[in-house]
């Protein structure tokens, strides 16, 4: 299947809150309805009120125009921090690939696209919490992403875009 890449605009709001349950529950266990995900702040804080100033992000849709899947970064503060929190000037990366378009190499497509588009925006660092068995873990590290912390049973991963 042929997909077609583009940026993330604000109409994408509801979509990246789709991709990022499908980010927290990569198992696919369903334990997890996008509501409850919505209402923890330590996991909403990626998708709120998107997008904010310095968010970026990237949408694949498939041939009919639907979308497949995201991948984006946000800065968070230090006083709200995410699960790959590195600094306050670290934007963390977020990808989600619906159930239905996994393990075709979109995941690699659209995160080469971000980590392009935050070059070109003149970030100097990336990071990301990934779980040690989650299977986005091998692509993270053959993209050039290194362990550089964890904790609570996931690792925190970074890399220069």
């Amino acid at each position: 299947m042929a997909y077609k890449i583009r940026k993330a605009v604000a109409d994408d709001a509801a979509f990246l809150a789709e991709m990022l349950l499908a980010a927290f529950d990569w198992r696919g266990t369903g334990r997890f309805t996008l509501s409850e995900v919505l209402a923890r702040p330590d996991v909403a804080h990626y998708v709120a009120g998107w997008p904010r100033a310095g968010d970026l992000g990237v949408v694949a849709v498939d041939e009919a125009g639907v979308p497949a899947g995201a991948c984006w970064l946000r800065y968070l503060p230090a006083d709200d921090p995410g699960y790959g929190w590195v600094a306050a000037d670290v934007p963390e990366i977020t990808l989600g690939v619906a159930d239905a378009h996994r393990r075709r190499g979109l995941g690699r497509m659209l995160l080469r696209e971000l980590l392009g588009a935050a070059r070109e925006a003149g970030i100097e660092q990336l990071s990301l919490s990934v779980e040690p068995d989650n299977h986005a873990r091998g692509l993270y590290l053959a993209e050039g992403f290194e362990v550089v912390g964890g904790d609570g049973g996931a690792e925190t991963l970074s890399r220069r875009p």
